[in-house]
Protein backbone atom coordinates (compact mmCIF):
# COMPACT_ATOMS: atom_id res chain seq x y z
CA UNK A 1 0.00 0.00 0.00
CA UNK A 2 1.24 3.44 -1.01
CA UNK A 3 1.93 6.06 2.02
CA UNK A 4 -0.26 8.78 1.67
CA UNK A 5 1.64 11.76 0.11
CA UNK A 6 0.40 15.16 1.54
CA UNK A 7 0.09 17.74 -1.33
CA UNK A 8 3.38 20.25 -1.56
CA UNK A 9 2.63 23.78 -1.33
CA UNK A 10 3.07 24.05 -5.65
CA UNK A 11 0.70 21.37 -5.71
CA UNK A 12 -1.81 23.22 -3.62
CA UNK A 13 -0.83 26.95 -5.32
CA UNK A 14 -1.73 24.86 -8.75
CA UNK A 15 -5.46 23.45 -7.22
CA UNK A 16 -5.98 26.88 -6.37
CA UNK A 17 -5.29 28.43 -9.58
CA UNK A 18 -7.13 26.06 -11.74
CA UNK A 19 -10.17 26.60 -9.04
CA UNK A 20 -10.18 30.09 -9.72
CA UNK A 21 -9.69 29.67 -13.53
CA UNK A 22 -12.55 27.49 -13.00
CA UNK A 23 -14.90 29.56 -10.79
CA UNK A 24 -13.89 32.74 -13.71
CA UNK A 25 -15.14 30.47 -16.67
CA UNK A 26 -17.87 29.64 -14.71
CA UNK A 27 -19.01 33.56 -13.88
CA UNK A 28 -17.98 34.77 -17.87
CA UNK A 29 -20.30 31.74 -19.02
CA UNK A 30 -23.17 33.49 -17.03
CA UNK A 31 -22.43 36.60 -17.97
CA UNK A 32 -25.67 39.04 -18.89
CA UNK A 33 -23.33 40.89 -21.64
CA UNK A 34 -23.37 36.88 -23.07
CA UNK A 35 -27.17 36.94 -23.02
CA UNK A 36 -28.87 37.41 -26.42
CA UNK A 37 -31.34 39.61 -24.74
CA UNK A 38 -29.38 41.63 -22.66
CA UNK A 39 -29.18 44.54 -25.10
CA UNK A 40 -32.62 44.48 -25.84
CA UNK A 41 -33.84 43.94 -22.23
CA UNK A 42 -30.88 47.09 -21.31
CA UNK A 43 -32.56 49.57 -24.04
CA UNK A 44 -36.12 48.63 -22.54
CA UNK A 45 -34.66 49.57 -19.11
CA UNK A 46 -33.59 52.64 -20.29
CA UNK A 47 -36.44 53.85 -22.18
CA UNK A 48 -39.02 53.09 -19.11
CA UNK A 49 -36.59 55.28 -16.90
CA UNK A 50 -36.75 58.44 -19.80
CA UNK A 51 -40.43 57.77 -19.90
CA UNK A 52 -40.40 58.15 -16.07
CA UNK A 53 -38.08 61.36 -16.01
CA UNK A 54 -40.35 62.76 -18.62
CA UNK A 55 -43.24 62.21 -16.52
CA UNK A 56 -41.53 63.50 -13.76
CA UNK A 57 -40.79 66.98 -15.63
CA UNK A 58 -44.05 67.38 -16.50
CA UNK A 59 -44.95 67.32 -13.21
CA UNK A 60 -42.91 69.55 -12.00
CA UNK A 61 -43.63 71.99 -14.60
CA UNK A 62 -47.80 71.98 -14.55
CA UNK A 63 -47.03 72.09 -10.53
CA UNK A 64 -45.45 75.34 -11.38
CA UNK A 65 -47.65 76.80 -13.97
CA UNK A 66 -50.49 76.14 -11.26
CA UNK A 67 -48.31 77.78 -8.79
CA UNK A 68 -48.10 80.71 -11.05
CA UNK A 69 -51.65 80.76 -11.82
CA UNK A 70 -52.56 80.76 -8.75
CA UNK A 71 -50.38 83.77 -7.42
CA UNK A 72 -50.72 85.70 -10.35
CA UNK A 73 -54.95 85.19 -9.23
CA UNK A 74 -54.43 85.60 -5.73
CA UNK A 75 -52.48 88.99 -6.85
CA UNK A 76 -55.44 90.08 -8.19
CA UNK A 77 -57.86 89.61 -6.05
CA UNK A 78 -55.17 92.14 -3.73
CA UNK A 79 -55.31 94.29 -6.52
CA UNK A 80 -59.38 94.50 -6.71
CA UNK A 81 -59.65 94.36 -2.66
CA UNK A 82 -57.06 97.35 -2.39
CA UNK A 83 -59.46 99.47 -4.91
CA UNK A 84 -62.55 98.21 -3.56
CA UNK A 85 -61.43 99.78 -0.10
CA UNK A 86 -60.15 102.58 -1.56
CA UNK A 87 -63.37 103.55 -3.26
CA UNK A 88 -65.11 102.54 -0.23
CA UNK A 89 -62.81 104.77 1.90
CA UNK A 90 -63.57 107.88 -0.78
CA UNK A 91 -66.77 107.48 -0.66
CA UNK A 92 -66.96 107.41 3.03
CA UNK A 93 -65.73 110.72 2.73
CA UNK A 94 -67.00 111.96 -0.10
CA UNK A 95 -70.36 110.75 2.37
CA UNK A 96 -68.84 112.97 4.85
CA UNK A 97 -67.66 116.10 2.95
CA UNK A 98 -71.08 116.62 1.06
CA UNK A 99 -73.38 117.18 4.04
CA UNK A 100 -71.29 119.92 5.09
CA UNK A 101 -71.03 121.83 2.39
CA UNK A 102 -74.63 121.49 2.31
CA UNK A 103 -75.07 123.82 4.86
CA UNK A 104 -72.93 126.06 4.22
Amino acid sequence: MKEFREPSLADRREMAAKARQAILEKARAKSAANDAGFAERQAARRAVGEARDQRAAERKASKLAAAEREEATRKAQEVERAVAAKAAKEAAAAKVRLPATSRA
